[in-house]
């Protein structure tokens, strides 16, 4: 019993304190959860979509899995009021991350990953009749419940004190959803980057693994069409501010708005709010 209480301890005293300013909101470190390990999160968004003026809200509910010290992975489902009136579950997606590179030093640390993604979704695409030519309100692809396809990249994380900087690249293939063949002029293959810096903020002096953690995080989110038809190239830059809670090292709390800086591809939407509950359940299985 001493010895379990003694593991569990240092579990959560290492995911909630060393390495709180690398739980970024709007993307994944290069660190994985700890290994045994069990994460349990829900994810609600609400968008402005920009076709009809309407506040639509989706739901993801995931479960995230530390397999060892190097391999998690997640599994999530969507649901949502964005392409129609009433609610409709869209699908869901699989998320693998191996941890392949690791250095540590005292308060610091530097990780890299390589990542996969594939997501199945229901939803139709969403075309628009334009003066001369049919196009699509939204030429940016999106394997989170908007599009059926497939990702992989690599992330690149360093943790030094309080402060964490993180790197992804990566690309995209879209697919056809289950219900709707991929149209014409809308994208197939996308490259995706991102920077993400977090800062612990609280507790100024770690005493127990009990005190609250706050964390602020700013992210660049970006992406471009690769191979694309006119109507459907093009780039953006989003920037997402966050804050984050965490409590007993075991359970986060997250609020975030993410806007679009610069860019010229066609979006159903260009702004949203996130807020996120996700709480962690170490040793998961009992070792003899």
């Amino acid at each position: 019993m001493k010895r379990w209480l003694i593991t569990v301890l240092a579990l959560l005293g290492f995911t909630g304190i060393v390495s709180a300013q690398e739980l970024y909101v709007n993307s994944e470190p290069a660190s994985n959860m700890p290994a045994n390990s069990l994460g349990i999160r829900l994810t609600g968004k609400t968008m402005n979509m920009d076709y009809d003026g309407r506040t639509a809200v989706r739901l993801e509910p995931e479960v995230m899995w530390g397999i060892n010290k190097k391999l998690m992975v997640h599994l999530a489902g969507y649901t949502s009021n964005m392409m129609q009136s009433g609610w409709k579950v869209e699908g869901g997606s699989v998320y693998a991350k191996y941890r392949f590179l690791s250095q540590d030093q005292q308060h610091a640390h530097f990780r890299m990953a390589a990542y996969v993604k594939g997501s199945l979704i229901n939803n139709p695409f969403m075309p628009v009749m334009g003066d001369s030519h049919m196009s699509y309100v939204n030429a940016d692809g999106d394997l989170d419940g908007n599009n059926s396809g497939v990702a992989g990249g690599i992330i690149a994380t360093q943790l030094l004190h309080k402060l964490a900087l993180s790197g992804t690249a990566g690309y995209s293939r879209y697919l056809n959803n289950t219900k709707d063949n991929h149209p014409p002029d809308f994208p197939r293959n996308a490259v995706n980057y991102s920077l993400s810096a977090g800062y612990l903020v609280l507790p100024v002096k770690y005493k127990s693994y009990k005190q609250t953690n706050l964390n602020l995080y700013v992210e660049l989110l970006g992406k471009t069409n690769v191979a694309a038809t006119e109507l459907s190239r093009g780039s953006y830059l989003d920037i997402a501010p966050a804050v984050q809670f965490i409590f007993n090292s075991t359970t986060r709390l997250d609020f975030s708005y993410r806007t679009q800086l610069a860019g010229n591809m066609p979006r159903n939407m260009y702004n949203s709010c996130l807020i996120r509950l996700e709480h962690n359940i170490f040793n998961i299985i009992k070792k003899r």
